[in-house]
């Protein structure tokens, strides 16, 4: 039974940039089956309080540069990542679980980012933010030493969480120390070292793979990540003892035994929930992916079994959530507004969309367009490069024109159609690739547009007390919308690359077939201009554009959602978060 080519991970390294702008402010407080009480108040008045109390000016601007340096670090080892990944998942032998280490990534990451983030609060900033940075170096240290798929993606989740948690602490700080109309621009401003990082990715990934090897990348990267963020650790240290000496932070007493305890923060997190929301995503997306391993395909009593624990699962969820939970695990009636599930629902579609084009994309460019790793690389970052310039100017049209609704709809989603409908016709080997830079460019631009604006719309329609749980919302939504785009992709390619080979090798080369689908680097081991690699490329073209016209045809759900948005001037905005 034939395997799936490593799927790229340029798609997951968009999805995390993403996550920078889309999500980051995650927070958790739970939504009681009641009216919220003054708690809630007091909890933001407090916060607020310590923000402009204890934070002056020159430890503002002293954190804000080393949350860019942060940035810095974490966008460098994202672009030399995506580069490096297709070969590092070519060495294992069982390239068939790639999907999963994606799709388990991005369930965790969703499903449990609001629980995350309310973890990050009960145990405050600092330790937060430490915390995070040792799950994150650890899930890079196992990427280091990891031997099969397997390892491989138990890393990727324990870094993908470590990375949630850190990304967290940074954009709660960001969201504390910025007013609504200027929040877009701070965000673009934390992001802006892929302005420099976009460049060195190429070099730095081809060093690694030409020298001593992918293992060392991790490995390094594993060392200097604590290195990187201590300095932060220790300023944000430094202003919660502050904060306690003036009496802003008091410590609840609560007198409970430890099971009381226990049961206390079980129906809190509302784990039951959490587990079966998991489950039942995780069941239902992972037998899309793995269903071809199967020697019955559909009909194989695991594949029916995770199928029927999956749908089980989710009903259940839904009924638990609606009838006996005490706390429930989304605020659902917060969805209610159109502005908020509409700004949801673009930013899932925005995932599965990327998915669908990104996905096997910096392959396609070394396979079909013949290209180095380094030019690959360089291309494959367009897309984040020309965002974040984009996000810089986005934060200043918001800034003084308080509009968000018409640039995303005017040209946000119209222009992310156009960019990807041109992808489709664009993507043939025999095509220049200045073509294919000028479709990134359109997408780039868009796509900065709608980074910023999603935020602002959420932020703009609802309550300050509200405003974190909802940013993390939208956070599990795109993370759920990354995991469906990659099922498509993964589906998609599943069909048609192989299909599409048997059609187009030559005859001498069919006992080869699945060699050559399973490997990168078998691919780009025949020559360009004999009939093997003519064969590959077109094969590898046809598939892309598959995958090119259902990321376009999925945009037509973000339209429907973004005319439905409230058109608020956030200048007449007054927020009490943010004072900067």
């Amino acid at each position: 039974m034939g395997v799936t080519h490593t799927t790229d991970p340029e798609a997951r390294d968009a999805k995390r940039d993403l996550k920078v702008v889309l999500n980051s402010q995650d927070t958790f407080s739970g939504s009681e089956k009641t009216e919220p009480d003054a708690k809630e108040s007091e909890d933001t008045q407090e916060g607020n309080t310590e923000i402009t109390t204890v934070w002056n000016k020159k430890l503002i601007t002293i954190a804000y540069l080393m949350i860019w340096v942060i940035y810095f670090f974490e966008l460098m080892q994202r672009g030399v990542e995506a580069s490096l990944a297709p070969y590092v998942l070519s060495e294992f032998a069982n390239h068939s679980l790639t999907p999963v280490v994606l799709i388990m990534s991005s369930v965790f990451g969703g499903v449990f980012k609001l629980a995350l983030a309310k973890v990050l609060d009960l145990f405050g900033r600092p330790l937060g933010c430490l915390v995070s940075v040792i799950v994150a170096t650890f899930g890079l240290a196992m990427m280091a030493a990891c031997n099969s798929v397997e390892m491989y993606s138990v890393a990727q989740i324990f870094y993908s969480l470590g990375n949630h948690g850190l990304m967290y602490c940074l954009g709660v700080f960001i969201a504390d120390t910025s007013s609504l109309r200027n929040r877009g621009l701070m965000w673009a401003f934390a992001y802006s070292p892929n302005l420099i990082t976009s460049f060195m990715a190429g070099p730095i990934s081809e060093s690694f793979f030409n020298g001593p090897g992918w293992r060392w990348f991790f490995g390094s990267f594993a060392l200097m990540l604590p290195l990187v963020n201590l300095p932060l650790f220790f300023l944000f240290m430094y202003t919660s003892r502050k904060a306690k000496k003036l009496g802003l932070k008091t410590k609840e007493v609560v007198d409970r035994t430890m099971w009381q305890s226990i049961k206390h923060y079980i129906c809190e997190f509302d784990a039951l929930g959490l587990i079966l929301l998991t489950v039942g995503l995780a069941f239902v997306l992972l037998p899309i992916n793995i269903y071809r391993l199967q020697p019955d395909g559909w009909a194989s009593p695991l594949i029916i079994v995770m199928m029927v624990l999956g749908v089980v699962s989710l009903v259940a969820f839904v009924i638990w959530e609606r009838y006996f939970t005490p706390v429930t695990f989304i605020p659902y009636e917060l969805l209610l507004d159109r502005t908020i599930i509409g700004a949801c629902i673009l930013a899932g579609v925005l995932l599965i969309s990327i998915y669908c084009w990104m996905s096997y994309f910096i392959s396609w460019l070394q396979v079909a367009m013949d290209l180095s790793i380094r030019t690959s690389s360089y291309i494959a970052q367009i897309y984040g490069l020309g965002a974040v310039f984009w996000c810089v100017v986005m934060g200043f049209f918001i800034r003084y024109t308080g509009r968000y609704k018409a640039p995303t709809l005017y040209f946000g989603v119209p222009g992310s159609i156009l960019g990807l409908g041109l992808m489709i016709y664009f993507r043939q080997p025999d095509v220049h690739v200045g073509w294919i830079i000028m479709c990134q460019i359109i997408m780039c631009l868009t796509g900065g547009t709608i980074f910023v604006c999603v935020p602002v719309a959420i932020m703009a329609a609802a309550s300050d007390k509200h405003v974190s749980v909802l940013l993390a919302i939208e956070g599990m939504f795109a993370e759920l919308g990354g995991a469906i785009g990659l099922s498509i992709a993964s589906t998609i390619w599943q069909a048609s690359f192989p299909a599409k080979l048997a059609e187009y090798l030559p005859e001498k080369d069919q006992p080869n077939l699945m060699k050559i689908y399973s490997s990168l680097q078998t691919q780009l081991s025949y020559p360009v201009g004999t009939d093997t690699r003519t064969a590959i490329q077109q094969a590898y073209s046809d598939s892309q554009q598959l995958l090119s016209i259902t990321g376009t045809a999925i945009w037509a759900i973000g339209l429907i959602a973004t005319i439905g948005w409230k058109d608020i001037n956030v200048k007449n905005v007054k927020k009490a978060t943010g004072s900067h």
